[in-house]
């Protein structure tokens, strides 16, 4: 009988993983703690040192593939005029955190407990480190990633992450000469490190591009899909190839992947292989923790967790409070990162297996580390009330987010329109309702979108308008009006449902592409439906008959017996069977978007008519928030300030322009 093949052998511990995932995750869920502490505790609990389950098969790998998702992601965030714009926290506190923390570590433990320099100084680099996929996700669950403490953190932790080149080039030529350090193995090691970056780089800006727009011509999910995962794993591996991290590779082509009209479509198909493999991730750092270790000497490792993560948030702090200003920002950054991180964990256990190092010093570093990372969801979570406590501020002062709350539930108590939907449509009607001074709050379930959208000052929240909760929460019983701009009838008809059940008679307008279930959305109570290919047929013909020079109010009165018939006349249409385009990848839409002036970007200190966008970039600066207030169509001599919110308006590509002019000029 021929050997069973390895997907057999590896689909029970799959089977496990996801069962325990799905119900310890959930019960954390409903305990409202870090969903990332509940894939910690499956990891421990599955692991070699207590049920001795999941420890290996391809689990690992797939964990490393979802820290590749999760930067790659990030990478589109963060452009490359965004990158270098943030060259201050990068280079000078990542710089400085890196070579402070090791400095130190390393006097101590070659100075105290005679440890040998080079293998101190190893050890020191690796409690230097911190977790990226730790800090990422969990400032992206709340909401801070934007937030200048978060700049802080980020900027310090890519720093790392190209830190950790080096000192993983010293730990391989000391293990490969014996203990014995050799130079030349190690500069090679940077050398090819440096070529690779380059290489990524320069293949990546003048070939991806292009090959996305290619792929985008065809108009083909599946292949775009495929695509992006070619470019994100092929650029890990190529950086993997040559000593570097593959979570660097993955960064690298998402950063400039940013720089596209492609970067949102890529990012909603990468999102489900992230989320479902960084779980893994979390769970094979909880297997790591030796628990009888942990147990026997639970109060040595405690102290070290305790003293790691004190010195090291205390390190940070004092570094950015230095070169940024602002002690309340810095003590934060230095909360988010002071946990020990994956990298660390690595330079460590290699230590141990290469046997530079005794089992004695390494074994308790390495408990310390994950505790350390396990423990980190709850400090970041709450970073902001430990920093109150720690500087005896107020602990009831509303941070900018929550004044936008209570402002936005201010007006839910006042008379108001509720706009479901804060796409295209959404977003020109909340203009017009605004330049005619009427309120309103919409309802959206993009997350990306509603913080954007309340980042330029709009009342904007995040919540299912099906729900009766949510409902009740942005003031239906106040409401004059309830607009719903979602294209899918489907999602419109739950939101139907939901209003009836709690008012009666609230008049609905519903926006639909089309005609097919105009029927249904009437009898489930809308009050009026407009759908957009009548409407747009409608308005082409009220030009065509006032062009054949028929009276105005015979057009009006054509108009209006067409609407009031429901369409009737128009419906009568030849069907295609062409399928629709599954997406529209390339087309370029004007919309907006906003975009931090953090320190040292090329517009601060500038005037709107010096930038000059409409000109140069063909955007337009609609408005500039500064303070939490929103100025609308800002005067040319207004100056641009450090944090300021300068809301563009344009294409894709005038967009990104724009912001490579406001950030880097």
């Amino acid at each position: 009988m021929s050997e069973a093949p390895p997907v057999v052998d590896v689909l029970p511990q799959l089977l496990v993983l996801l069962t325990f995932s799905v119900l310890v995750v959930s019960l954390f869920r409903r305990l409202k703690m870090p969903p990332i502490v509940g894939y910690l505790a499956v990891g421990m609990l599955l692991g070699p040192y207590a049920l001795d389950f999941a420890t290996q098969g391809i689990a690992p790998v797939l964990s490393d593939l979802g820290v590749v998702f999760l930067v790659f992601t990030l990478g589109l965030e963060f452009s490359l005029p965004r990158m270098l714009s943030m060259r201050l926290e990068a280079l000078g506190m990542g710089g400085a955190q890196v070579v402070v923390t090791t400095a130190l570590t390393t006097g101590l433990l070659w100075g105290a407990f005679d440890i040998n320099l080079t293998v101190a100084l190893i050890v020191g680099g690796a409690l230097a480190m911190s977790s990226t996929a730790i800090v990422i996700r969990q400032l992206t669950d709340q909401g801070e990633l934007n937030q200048s403490h978060a700049r802080i953190a980020i900027g310090i932790l890519l720093f790392q992450d190209l830190a950790f080149v080096p000192f993983l080039a010293l730990e391989s030529a000391l293990a490969g000469n014996t203990g014995q350090l050799q130079i030349g193995p190690i500069l090679g090691s940077i050398a090819r490190a440096a070529i690779a970056l380059v290489l990524v780089l320069t293949v990546l800006r003048w070939i991806v591009r292009p090959l996305f727009h290619e792929i985008g011509r065809l108009r083909s999910t599946e292949l775009f899909t495929l695509t992006a995962l070619l470019v994100s794993l092929g650029a890990a591996w190529a950086t993997h190839e040559v000593g570097l991290s593959m979570a660097l590779g993955a960064f690298l082509a998402g950063m400039l992947l940013a720089e596209t009209e492609y970067r949102h479509q890529i990012e909603s198909v990468i999102r489900p292989f992230r989320d479902v493999l960084l779980g893994l991730f979390f769970i094979t750092i909880g297997t790591l923790l030796d628990l009888q270790l942990l147990f026997r000497n639970l109060w040595l490792v405690l102290l070290l967790v305790l003293v790691l993560q004190v010195v090291k948030a205390g390190i940070i702090s004092v570094i950015a409070r230095v070169m940024s200003g602002g002690l309340r920002r810095s003590l934060r950054a230095g909360m988010i990162v002071a946990q020990g991180g994956e990298f660390g964990f690595a330079l460590l256990t290699l230590m141990l297996n290469d046997r530079l190092a005794s089992p004695a010093l390494i074994q308790p570093l390495l408990a310390a580390t994950v505790v350390g990372m396990i423990v980190s969801p709850f400090i970041i979570r709450h970073n902001k009330r430990i920093a109150d406590v720690v500087l005896r501020t107020r602990t009831d002062s509303l941070s900018m987010m929550e004044r936008e709350l209570l402002v936005t539930h201010e007006n839910a108590q006042r008379d108001h329109v509720i706009v479901c939907g804060f796409g295209r449509v959404g977003q020109n009607l909340a203009r017009v309702l605004e330049k005619q001074g009427f309120e309103y709050i919409a309802l959206d379930m993009d997350p990306k979108r509603v913080r954007a959208a309340r980042l330029a000052g709009n009342p904007v929240i995040y919540g299912d308008g099906a729900q009766p909760e949510i409902l009740e929460l942005v003031g239906l019983e106040h409401c004059s009006v309830l607009v719903i701009t979602f294209a899918d009838p489907q999602v419109s008809l739950g939101i139907i449902k939901a209003v009836r059940e709690l008012r009666r008679n609230l008049p609905v307008l519903v926006r639909t592409q089309d005609d097919s279930r105009l029927d249904e959305l009437q009898k489930a109570g809308a009050t009026e439906v407009v759908p957009e290919t009548l409407e747009a047929s409608l308005m082409l013909a009220s030009h065509l008959l006032l062009l054949l020079k028929l009276p105005v109010s015979r057009v009006l009165r054509t108009i209006g017996d067409i609407r009031n018939n429901r369409y009737a006349m128009l419906q009568q249409l030849f069907r295609t069977d062409e399928p629709k385009h599954l997406h529209e990848t390339g087309l370029q839409k004007e919309e907006l978007h906003a975009v931090v002036l953090p320190p040292g970007a090329h517009a601060v200190g500038k005037t709107v008519a010096e930038m000059d966008l409409r000109k140069r970039a063909d955007a337009t600066i609609t408005g500039i928030r500064r303070d939490g207030i929103l100025g609308e169509q800002p005067e040319p001599d207004t100056e641009l300030r450090e944090g300021d919110v300068v809301v563009l308006y344009g294409t894709q590509e005038a967009l990104e322009h724009g912001e490579k002019l406001l950030l880097m000029g």
